[in-house]
């Protein structure tokens, strides 16, 4: 199968959904991270142009440790939109991809960037599958089954499926550990106990134990027309 998820800002991914991307890919899976903007407010001292350049190459470190492919959307943080050319990037990711599966935000998520990624890429389904949807690339011939991810730190999402990560944590990890300049950044900004590593820990651990497992990743399905798919897409439930 053909995997996509799809985050607002890099880290976003590695830290809601990244052990499941590690199983899909230790499967033998193709693995995709799409990240539509480029981190580029998020430092404490450096330039737009330094920290985006930074947190690219942040990414591209993220990825290889399970040989995933990246999209980078390359939008502006803090500014994502629900514009043509929002909408048409998205679909050529989509289509790029090609995805059995896609993992996105979801609706109750805090942040505005996230919400507003998720809502676009839901919409963006559809769309990447028809032909006169004209773009750079070419339709694709099959309608992905959507998954949101869970919420940072869990907050105002309640999972329907949970994914043992407790094989891959370690790499889930050290998958997020490569967003250095993040863990700088909110430490910045909100405070010197907090880094990326213990919130990401603390939400796994907590998914763990409502499923009975060291560390799990939560996950609500998507209900929409069509349905294509069901739980079993997911590691762990047959797929």
């Amino acid at each position: 199968m053909n995997i996509l998820a799809i985050g607002a800002h890099p880290d976003d991914i590695e830290m809601q959904c990244a052990g499941t991307l590690a199983l899909y890919a230790r499967a033998g899976h193709r693995v995709i991270m799409a990240v539509a903007t480029n981190g580029n407010v998020g430092s404490p001292t450096h330039t737009r142009k330094e920290i985006g350049d930074i947190r690219k190459k942040e990414q591209k470190a993220s990825c290889a440790l399970i040989g995933a492919e990246l999209i980078w959307m390359d939008f502006d943080d803090e500014w994502l939109f629900d514009t043509r050319e929002t909408r048409v990037r998205f679909i050529d990711a989509i289509r790029e991809a090609n995805p059995d599966v896609m993992i996105i935000h979801g609706p109750t998520d805090y942040h505005p960037d996230h919400r507003i990624s998720g809502r676009v890429a839901e919409d963006a389904r559809i769309p990447a599958s028809v032909r006169l949807v004209e773009t750079s690339l070419p339709y694709i011939k099959k309608i992905p089954h959507i998954f949101y991810m869970d919420n940072p730190v869990g907050l105002d999402f309640e999972p329907e499926a949970f994914v043992d990560i407790s094989s891959t944590f370690e790499t889930k990890r050290a998958m997020l550990l490569k967003h250095e300049s993040q863990d700088t950044w909110m430490r910045a900004v909100y405070g010197e106990h907090t880094s990326i590593a213990d919130m990401m820990t603390q939400n796994a651990a907590l998914r763990g134990s409502a499923s009975g497992v060291a560390y799990a990743e939560g996950f609500r399905e998507v209900k929409t027309y069509p349905r294509t798919g069901s739980f079993a897409r997911l590691p762990g439930f047959g797929g």
